[in-house]
């Protein structure tokens, strides 16, 4: 039998390389997957050129007060972390395309001498099996590669998700601050004119321990509500990757934009299909992975075959003649001690786990769906009932009293009273516009399929209704 030794090498080089590595594609469908949420094309940064081009866009950002849009495109191209998670994708990638190829043959050379003969034998030998197996072997690649794309927009949208609610976080926090420095003010100057009312003999001990209760407590608010502040702040600054002058200079909006005029209906969330979510796409890819290398184990877990293609040259120095031969080896792994039926069972419970987990990711997308829907639902129409209800109802209140005291119907300490019974009503509609746009981030994470859970609503207690003492 002859064989031409060229024409196998062409074969196993042209089919060896049909696996191969584009980060800046994966990097791109990602960049379009996400474009809706981040509103940035996500970059992997691998040259000076790129960085440099990445800190100016960093100090454009930083120039203005930072929105949350803003944020979310400083996180996604100045993020190390992301650019960690990148980098560990395009690992991913590289070894997904690498079990797609055959392994490299190998060329033995030799050289026997026998008495009056002299041997060059040159032997190529590569896995035939793994040729015969390729088509499968690719198509376990291709979805391992799929599972490593998907495992990078995932990773993007849970970046821009954490990004999203610690500037929620941040700029509620740092209203809730400024909202309890005026209230110290005032706690402070009710507490220094209650002295002096005391020391003139118009106040009894008791009424002044309570304007000195009320602004010890607002103190106490004042240094949790900078403690919350410079925390939230700084779980922004490490998302958003930068560094301590960068820092220095952010500047947040002052307060938390206002409510959407509408609500997203129910109609157009249910109108995303459960099987676009990247959670419900990435079980699948690995259900098909594992099917494909269930059908390859029962092959592979059996034996091994390797061809070898010989051409030996031999020579007679005595005679001073030359022969060539040529022929091909087959080497075969016999199953005799390991039959690999423990490959097979392995293989067997990864393909069923893999289903298994198919079919709980399907359960719980619609029921992820749902929960939070309905915890963005809760929180929008709390926030409304505060905005539209609750704080012009103490608006109300404190105008009326206000008429009172100009009136002589109540004295100052009972338009304090009124002012300090509208405290917890403001901290609760704050709070209530805080866990709205939370809720919201929660959602987009949901719709995309890096599901993440809306923070437990909490409704404060509201002390619009109290009525001030008549003077």
């Amino acid at each position: 039998m002859k064989l031409k030794t060229p024409i196998y090498i062409a074969v196993i080089v042209l089919l060896s390389g049909c696996a191969s590595v584009n980060i800046d594609g994966a990097l791109e469908r990602t960049s379009d997957e996400t474009k809706s949420l981040s509103g940035a094309s996500t970059q992997l940064l691998r040259t000076l050129d790129a960085k440099t081009a990445r800190d100016n866009q960093v100090t454009a950002l930083l120039k203005s007060p930072l929105s949350q849009q803003a944020a979310v495109q400083l996180a996604v191209i100045n993020s190390p972390a992301l650019q960690t998670l990148l980098a560990e994708r395009w690992g991913d990638l590289a070894q997904a395309a690498q079990s797609g190829r055959i392994a490299n043959p190998i060329l033995s050379l030799e050289r026997v001498r026998f008495l009056d003969e002299l041997e060059f034998g040159r032997i190529l030998a590569f896995g035939l099996l793994d040729l015969l197996t390729l088509p499968q072997r690719n198509k376990i690649a291709t979805a391992r590669m799929k599972q490593a794309e998907l495992q990078l927009t995932t990773d993007v949208v849970g970046l821009v998700s954490q990004v999203r609610m610690a500037w929620v976080a941040s700029v509620g926090a740092a209203e809730s601050l400024s909202y309890a420095r005026q209230v110290y003010a005032s706690a402070q100057a009710s507490a220094e004119l209650a002295r002096r009312m005391q020391s003139v003999g118009n106040f009894n001990r008791l009424q002044r321990a309570r304007q000195q209760a009320f602004y010890a407590d607002a103190a106490a608010q004042l240094l949790a509500s900078k403690q919350t502040a410079t925390s939230t702040r700084e779980s922004l600054v490490r998302l958003l990757g930068l560094k301590d002058k960068q820092a220095q200079v952010l500047k947040l909006p002052e307060r938390l934009p206002d409510l959407p005029k509408s609500y997203l209906m129910p109609d157009a969330v249910s109108k995303v299909l459960t099987t676009q979510r990247l959670d419900v796409r990435m079980a699948q890819s690995q259900l098909d992975a594992s099917i494909e290398t269930q059908g390859l184990a029962v092959i592979t877990s059996l034996t091994d075959i390797e061809l070898g293609l010989r051409s030996d040259t031999v020579k007679d120095t005595h005679e001073g003649t030359s022969d060539k031969r040529k022929g091909y080896e087959l080497a075969i792994r016999l199953p005799i001690f390991d039959w690999g039926d423990a490959q097979r069972a392995n293989m067997n419970a990864a393909a069923l786990a893999a289903l298994n987990r198919m079919e709980t990711v399907l359960v719980n997308a619609g029921s992820e769906l749902r929960e939070n829907y309905a915890a963005y639902r809760s929180a929008y129409d709390l926030s409304r009932h505060y905005r539209e209800e609750v704080l012009p109802l103490g608006k109300i209140i404190a105008e009326e009293n206000l008429l009172g005291y100009n009136g002589m119907l109540i004295g100052v300490f009972e338009l304090l009273a009124d002012h300090r019974s509208q405290v917890n009503t403001v901290k609760a509609a704050i709070a209530a516009q805080q866990q709205f746009w939370q809720a919201d981030a929660a959602l987009q994470a949901t719709l995309l399929g890096k599901p993440i859970s809306a923070p437990a609503m909490s409704v404060g207690v509201s002390s619009a209704g109290g009525d001030a003492k008549a003077h």
